[in-house]
């Protein structure tokens, strides 16, 4: 007998169709409620929960009471055993981290949960990695990788992970946005954990990369604050890329997209340089190094730059290395980390450990770096 734990966000979806962005918080919600949102969740929580119903002789199910998952299981045929949480009218992520902690000590063989961004954030943080998930998608932000393709293929895989039909499980990152930022056209999204997701091709669905625009707008903000960081009279190596390019033209020059520049107190010394031309114009002052890792693989020096060589890089020093990535970008690595092959090994052991990475004006995160 395998054992299902079902969790749904009643709420989450309701505030799309309004053009709200998502019902992150009270007052999102009643804006929505006042504008004739009506629940998507259930709905669709009940279509992935009928791939599951043909098999209620073979599984036991578990859920919070009420809304948020009894009533959709009942619906299906399927009698839960209910946790001992109390679920009034309104629901909050308060009860959704409840709900997934009692969830733990069940003995579930996989957590199914009906929401969005903001639910998959709630679950992965009193869950980690003890116990398979799958996302429903049900909510209005779904830029994260642990929901099916959709409900009816979120039940089949259910399904076919419960009774040992798909034995395959990939950690999937959880990502989250700032709906108020989203609402004033800005995109601020975080890496808040790692869900461990059955997987089958055409089954799941990848991370959500930014659109042209929200990636834009993350490296005008990283650009901006790489800006205000940079030192006089430091002569900086550019790397290739499109986030460091913006760099490039935010201080209004030219600039190899494929290629390593040089500027020093907001003037161009060189574009597309060598690794002698650019120790050259550094001359004896002092240097830094602005580079982006390369998107899916996470290198940051040996691939696509070599004219920053482990001679560079040891001449301008490891605390002057800038590393800029937007979201996205570090989402790809999928957990794995960032990598330096400059063809010295004693350069790269060197050079690893953990950085700071620029993510927005403002934004950081901490990454490692390990030798190739």
């Amino acid at each position: 007998m395998k054992t299902l734990g079902l969790i749904v966000n009643p709420i989450a979806g309701m505030g799309g169709k309004v053009g709200l962005k998502g019902t992150d918080g009270e007052e999102t919600l009643a804006r929505a409620l006042s504008l004739g949102a009506s629940p998507e969740s259930p709905v669709r929580a009940g279509a992935a929960i009928s791939a599951i119903a043909s098999h209620s002789d073979e599984i036991a199910v578990v859920a919070p009471p009420g809304q948020m998952g009894e009533e959709v299981l009942i619906a299906s045929g399927l009698k839960p055993h209910l946790l001992p949480l109390v679920v009034g009218e309104s629901t909050s992520s308060a009860d959704t981290k409840t709900a997934a902690d009692l969830m733990l000590g069940q003995g579930i063989d996989l957590l199914l949960f009906a929401g969005g961004d903001g639910t998959a954030r709630d679950i992965v943080a009193k869950v980690q990695d003890r116990v398979v998930c799958l996302g429903i998608p049900t909510g209005v932000k779904m830029h994260s990788a642990v929901f099916a393709v959709n409900p009816t293929r979120g039940g089949e895989l259910a399904a076919a992970h419960l009774f040992g039909a798909v034995k395959r499980t990939r950690a999937a990152e959880v990502m989250d946005i700032d709906e108020e930022a989203l609402r004033a056209g800005h995109l601020s999204a975080r890496l808040f954990g790692y869900m461990t997701v059955p997987y089958r091709q055409g089954h799941v669905q990848g991370l959500k990369a930014g659109s042209s625009e929200d990636e834009r707008y993350a490296q005008e903000s990283i650009a901006a604050g790489i800006m205000t960081r940079m030192e006089r009279d430091v002569a900086y190596v550019i790397g290739p890329g499109t986030t460091t390019a913006e760099v490039m033209m935010a201080m209004g020059w030219d600039f190899s997209l494929v290629g390593v520049d040089l500027v020093r107190n907001g003037e161009l010394l060189g574009t597309d340089l060598s690794e002698g031309e650019l120790l050259e114009l550094m001359g004896d002052g002092p240097g830094g190094i602005v580079v982006t890792p390369v998107g899916g693989q996470g290198y940051l020096f040996g691939r696509g730059n070599q004219p920053i060589s482990a001679e560079l890089i040891r001449r301008i020093g490891k605390d002057r290395i800038m590393v800029v990535a937007t979201p996205g970008k570090l989402a790809t690595l999928r957990g794995e980390p960032l990598r330096v092959d400059s063809g010295d090994p004693d350069t790269d052991r060197w050079l690893a450990g953990y950085y700071q990475v620029i993510t927005g004006y403002r934004d950081r995160s901490v990454y490692r770096v390990s030798a190739a």
